[in-house]
């Protein structure tokens, strides 16, 4: 065991989630199988959510994370051989809000009936907290389009809410906790008497914490990850939908919070988005898991909710968050300055401090790794490691020590930002501290230079004596780059040349084959081309890419 490692991952984190575990881990509340309460007479209609792609394929046949496994037996619920995550999909029930559920109805009350009878209270994945959150929200979901709930239903939605009530995930916070706190408020909703009040109480005090912390002044979402960024939001516009279904059930002032808050998510979300319609790749993120954005726009009109939008659409900021935003002409530059997540709540952190990704149009042309696993392996740490996105390495050492599936000991931090919009070219600068945990290693310092022509990547590295600095650039796998002279050149999928990028005259460069993540399951070939530089600090080192 790397002690000093354990020590510098440990020190962040709060006692609750010290203690937390220790307490998550020992305490198995015993079921509560009384029945269930009566439920709350509606008062609103609910508004067509966001829809989830199809995964029940066929009877017990699901296609999860690009994966397909079939249900033969109970025990399948808890296969094993199949992945933690895949089984925590497979009890979150997302068909039920698939884009054909209506023409599965038959099917899916059959699955809801397997379950209950095939997962005891207690046992197994499905009773874990956050499997057991998305489940109940989704169930509820399923009532409020229409779909009626047998008793054996009701009853086991009650006895599940009342496990969940006992075991929130205190130790893990961030969005797991969110996701409970937002299920206490479903269910203390849909059913009424004094145990629901109970129930919505609860859920609405976590939401009162966790709101106000986890969504930024700026909009953006604390954890730094879009993909999380866009469940959270999704998540918060359901909350205002179902407080509408049960209008006069809360105080007026909870859903003013929550309709700003969605305001300047959205906001943020379109900053964090590329022309393609999807989401960037800084951090955790993958496309397929959480709505698309455009989805989620068209959610929250539905719901009468808009942008706070207030800044020039040409240039995105979000000094909180730390990431920012240029379009010119059919170019647009997403540049990651932000710290990795909040200290205490690092899980779904990489290495990925001032990286960036690059589109023209709707095509990407650098992209970071994304994200394809999750669990703990070698893949999952080398998709999390600096070289796995568009930024610098020092000595073969990645900005954040990240480690394990969801670790992270010293970490960088964002020491200056800002952004400079002129008429002829945009500047961002930022600087952070992540090296200098090494031995005569100071700053890195990058600044972007935009202009309608090109795109100017300049970096400094602080410090004395002899290093090794490495730089990445990954390329969209459409793509395909050849070596010139003195550069590279870009081609799109029509072999029509797009860009040419130019490295500093002291870097040897290398084109080398890695693989892109765009979801989960799924690793495709692309290029790379790395940067080499062996010399005395401090270095400067300039990268162009030249647009054609």
């Amino acid at each position: 065991m790397n002690l000093p490692r354990l020590f510098h991952t440990v020190k962040y984190l709060k006692p609750v989630q010290i203690y937390g575990r220790l307490w998550f881990k020992l305490y198995k509340p015993k079921p509560d199988i009384s029945p269930a309460p009566a439920t709350r007479s509606i008062k609103g209609n609910w508004v067509n959510s966001c829809k989830k792609n199809p995964s029940l394929l066929s009877p017990y046949r699901f296609r999860f994370l690009n994966q397909e496994h079939k249900l033969v037996s109970k025990k399948d619920w808890n296969n094993p051989r199949w992945e933690k995550l895949w089984l925590y999909n497979l009890h979150y029930f997302d068909d039920l809000q698939a884009r054909d559920a209506e023409n599965k109805k038959e099917l899916h009350l059959d699955l809801i009936g397997k379950w209950i009878e095939e997962n005891p209270p207690g046992m197994g994945n499905g009773w874990e907290p956050y499997p057991t959150s998305l489940r109940i929200v989704n169930w509820i979901k399923w009532a409020l389009v229409g779909n009626g709930l047998p008793d054996e239903v009701l009853h086991s939605l009650a006895v599940q809410t009342r496990y969940l009530f006992k075991k929130p995930e205190v130790h893990l916070l961030g969005n797991h906790l969110f996701a409970n706190a937002k299920a206490l408020v479903f269910v203390g909703l849909f059913f009424n008497g004094v145990e629901a009040e109970k129930w919505l109480n609860k859920g609405l005090q976590i939401l009162a914490k966790e709101v106000s912390e986890q969504v930024l002044a700026d909009g953006g979402h604390f954890e730094r990850s879009p993909m999380y960024h866009a469940i959270i939001l999704e998540d918060l516009l359901d909350l205002i939908n179902i407080a509408n279904v049960y209008s006069g059930m809360m105080h007026s002032d909870i859903l003013e919070v929550w309709r700003d808050k969605s305001r300047k998510m959205l906001s943020a979300l379109n900053k964090q988005t590329h022309p393609d319609g999807e989401i960037a790749f800084f951090n955790d993120a993958a496309t397929g898991i959480a709505a698309r954005p455009d989805e989620i726009q068209d959610y929250a009109r539905r719901l009468g909710i808009k942008p706070d939008e207030r800044n020039d659409i040409r240039v995105g900021r979000l000094p909180e968050t730390g990431y920012y935003s240029v379009c010119r002409n059919d170019w647009h530059l997403i540049a990651d300055a932000a710290p990795i997540g909040p200290d205490y709540l690092s899980g779904h952190a990489h290495a990925d401090t001032l990286s960036f990704e690059l589109s023209k149009g709707r095509q990407r042309v650098l992209v970071n790794s994304g994200t394809s696993c999750y669990g703990v392996s070698q893949e999952r740490l080398r998709q999390r490691k600096t070289p796995a996105h568009n930024t610098l390495s020092v000595d073969r050492q990645d900005s954040s020590e990240v480690w394990g599936g969801f670790r992270v000991a010293g970490r960088a931090k964002i020491v200056t930002r800002n952004i400079e919009i002129l008429h002829d070219k945009d500047v961002i600068c930022a600087a952070h501290n992540g090296f200098e945990r090494l031995k005569s290693v100071g700053l890195h310092q990058r600044t972007w230079g935009f202009s309608d022509d090109e795109l100017v990547i300049s970096d400094s590295v602080g410090g004395s004596g002899t290093h090794c600095v490495y730089i990445f650039f990954h390329f969209h796998p459409s793509l395909h780059v050849r070596t010139g002279v003195d550069e590279w050149h870009i081609y799109d999928a029509s072999e029509k040349l797009i860009a040419t990028m130019a490295l500093d005259k002291t870097v040897d460069g290398f084109l080398q084959n890695s693989t892109y993540h765009p979801e989960f399951g799924i690793s495709i070939p692309n290029q790379v081309v790395l940067g080499k530089v062996v010399g005395e600090l401090p270095l400067n080192i300039s990268t162009k890419l030249i647009f054609v």
